[in-house]
């Protein structure tokens, strides 16, 4: 079985999570031999961890992104600028 089968490694999420849902409904049909049972058991919890794997890498680029968002927010808040008055608005201030 694991011969044909794609290294876990270079999946990405989507093929991982689809071949995982297809390992859960044989798993479920109860068709499978105790060794092919066995078999798919252990690739279905590698393709697990590769989700989690992938998903967690998302979730630092995404907190990465928000963190450095935060640090330009923060820059300009202490950039000093408290307002601009429009040149037709400044002899009335």
């Amino acid at each position: 079985m694991a011969g044909h089968d794609p290294d876990i490694a270079s999946l990405t999420y989507e093929e991982a999570r689809d071949e995982l849902v297809a390992i859960v409904a044989k798993l479920e049909a109860g068709a499978a031999t105790l060794e092919e049972s066995l078999e798919l058991w252990e690739r279905g919890e590698a393709l697990a961890a590769r989700c989690q794997e992938l998903l967690d890498g998302a979730r630092d680029r995404i907190t990465a992104t928000r963190g450095s968002n935060d640090e330009v927010a923060d820059g300009l808040a202490d950039a000093g600028v408290i307002g601009i008055i429009p040149a037709d608005q400044e002899d009335n201030a």
